[in-house]
């Protein structure tokens, strides 16, 4: 297909077990590869029927589907196969009449509907036992699974030793195509926590617990008569990602919407993307105050932003703040629903935490957290209050160390 592949992606098309569990660590390339797969199966053979389930659809969309569409546009061969992509509907149809779908289901009874040839549960500790148990039941040939093991799920209790069912453990030291500073960035959650370490840079199972945020839930959308409190603003490029929130506020409860989530922007490319995110020029920005050249290039651009205020114990006192509110989360903010189920204390050597979090996964959180510092008090009221400014201005890694074969 002239796809790039790695050796995760030829252990997986030669599986032969009926169910083959792929737990990674975060850039192992797991659902790139098993998607380089799926393709594979519905271009050789007729008639096949792939179903593609996440927890939702914007999870699907900002991750499996995304790396569909990227596998597809870059393979030629590919694009002669496949003559039609249905967006509505999120399905690649094949010239021998195969088909690749991306679906949810909101509960065990929905999904009863539809038989497929195989299956694929993306980040399926999302996913619940009895929605599984359904589509397991309705597909005929091999079932694919991939997750980040933050904790055991029904997969470990239920699945893995199991007879005919096949783990591949990976990490992102099986995945040649990511960049070194990446690697570094991964492997230096090493002194920040051991159990992250343990499950992002190296695909174990671990017991991620002492979350920073238990209080945050998931809402369809921002209500009409919420009041915007402002947007918040986290700088990154090459490594980090650019974050973007909008805070609301309603009936003393926060409503968060993620607006940007993206590596390499430049300002005059983050100007741009708030453009067309709707964002109006006279909404206040809080941003990072440690970037005083990116915060005055965008006000030349005619933006409104400000600089966080920051201090000696602003992360805890800002944490402290969110923390006595009720935060919902719009189902579309799937980045941001990431970082909260990861962001957590620091332990000591003996496992104790500690009052300080840890530095990573904090793109969107860190942009929250300027928000409540500008414009929330302890007491969940409005700070500072809003103003308008004075002027609107291939090569593969022969060893793939992590595979264990429990079939």
């Amino acid at each position: 297909m002239h796809n790039k592949t790695t050796t995760l992606f030829k252990h997986n098309y030669e599986a032969t077990s009926h169910i083959i569990i792929n737990q990674g660590g975060t850039s192992s390339g797991k659902t790139y590869a098993i998607e380089q797969v799926l393709f594979c199966l519905a271009a050789e053979n007729e008639k096949q029927i792939i179903t593609v389930v996440g927890q939702d659809i914007p999870n699907l969309k900002s991750g499996a589907l995304r790396d569909a569409q990227a596998i597809h546009s870059e393979s030629d061969i590919l694009k002669r196969m496949v003559k039609n992509y249905n967006r509505t509907d999120r399905i690649f149809e094949f010239s021998n009449g195969s088909i690749i779908e991306f679906k949810s289901y909101d509960n065990a009874q929905d999904a009863k509907s539809g038989k497929r040839d195989y299956l694929f549960v993306n980040e399926a500790n999302g996913i619940e036992w009895d929605v599984y148990t359904e589509l397991a039941l309705r597909t005929k040939k091999r079932i694919y699974i991939d997750y980040n093991p933050n904790t055991g799920f029904w997969v470990h209790e239920r699945l893995i030793g199991k007879e005919n069912v096949q783990l591949f453990i990976s990490d992102h030291r099986h995945n040649p195509f990511i960049e070194d500073a990446f690697r570094a960035k991964i492997e230096a959650l090493k002194s920040e926590d051991l159990e992250l370490w343990k499950v992002y840079a190296r695909g174990l199972t671990g017991r991620i617990t002492g979350l920073v945020f238990d209080n945050w839930h998931i809402c369809e959308a921002i209500p009409t008569d919420a009041k915007l409190i402002s947007a918040g603003l986290d700088f990154g490029f090459t490594n980090d990602e650019t974050g973007c929130v909008l805070v609301y506020k309603q009936n003393g409860e926060l409503w968060v919407d993620e607006v940007l989530y993206e590596t390499r922007l430049t300002n005059k490319d983050i100007a741009g993307k708030l453009q067309n995110a709707g964002i109006s020029k006279g909404t206040e920005i809080i941003a990072d105050s440690a970037e005083p050249k990116s915060i005055e290039e965008l006000k030349r651009l005619g933006w409104y932003v400000t600089g966080a205020k920051k201090g000696a114990d602003s992360i805890k006192n800002s944490i402290d703040i969110l923390k006595r509110y009720k935060i919902n989360v719009t189902r579309n903010s799937v980045n941001l629903r990431k970082e909260l189920g990861r962001y957590k204390w620091k332990s000591d050597k003996s496992g104790k935490t500690i009052n300080q979090p840890v530095d990573t996964f904090n793109h969107l959180i860190d942009p929250l957290r300027y928000v409540a510092l500008n414009k929330l008090n302890a007491k969940g009221s409005f700070g500072v209050k809003s103003r308008l400014p004075k002027a609107i201005k291939q090569q593969n890694y022969d060893v793939f160390a992590g595979i264990i074969d429990l079939s």
